[in-house]
């Protein structure tokens, strides 16, 4: 399984390397780190990586939203706002490119983890090509077939269901949701929610 990517857009060295190791002990590829938004869209212009950690306050002339708004024509991925900065004018601004998550700094590994898993969950809702996700088309990406309770558990978890909520969803125990999980992480070759629903991702993308 191919490790999810993330473009990291920090113009402060000492915070971008902190990110960037965090990433990297959450078992993500760092794909680049953009010192600007001018770097940031040089990069995104030849370059698309699975999700985008954007700081709003950039050095140079383009900022963190401007590059939002970019990756909205441009690159279609989702992306995450990592700031200082949660006054009610700049969540305003933020709110207006449609994130996948927003973080205020500092922030721990579990945030961004979750931010992330988020991230690419609700992106997963909004994609074109969401409806093809029935039981036949996903088995057919797969070596191994998800049984249909897997399935809808695979499904209730692209919402961002915590374990206690999906069991309650789906009137099931917690032990027996987490036996179901590895199960479908087995079959799709995962190890975690991110990768699995990145790998969705990715089979929505081949078609």
């Amino acid at each position: 399984m191919e490790k999810v990517e993330v473009l990291i857009v920090e113009d402060e060295p000492l915070v971008a390397e902190d990110i960037a190791g965090h990433l990297e002990s959450l078992d993500f590829t760092v794909s680049a780190i953009a010192h600007s938004g001018e770097e940031a869209l040089e990069f995104l212009s030849d370059n698309e990586p699975d999700v985008a950690l954007l700081d709003i306050t950039l050095a140079g002339d383009i900022d963190g939203i401007e590059v939002a708004h970019y990756i909205n024509k441009n690159n279609r991925i989702p992306f995450i706002f990592l700031t200082s900065h949660a006054d009610r004018g700049t969540i305003e601004m933020v709110k207006e490119t449609r994130p996948g998550g927003y973080l205020v700094k500092p922030f721990d590994e579990n945030d961004l983890l979750t931010s992330i898993e988020m991230a690419l969950s609700n992106y997963l809702l909004l994609h074109p090509r969401s409806e093809d996700l029935t039981l036949e088309w996903t088995n057919k990406h797969l070596s191994n077939p998800l049984s249909d309770r897997e399935f809808d558990i695979l499904m209730a978890m692209k919402s961002g269901k915590t374990n206690a909520e999906l069991a309650e969803t789906l009137f099931l125990s917690v032990n027996t949701i987490k036996t179901h999980l590895q199960n479908i992480y087995s079959k799709m070759d995962v190890k975690n929610r991110t990768e699995a629903m990145f790998k969705i991702n990715e089979m929505l993308k081949k078609g």
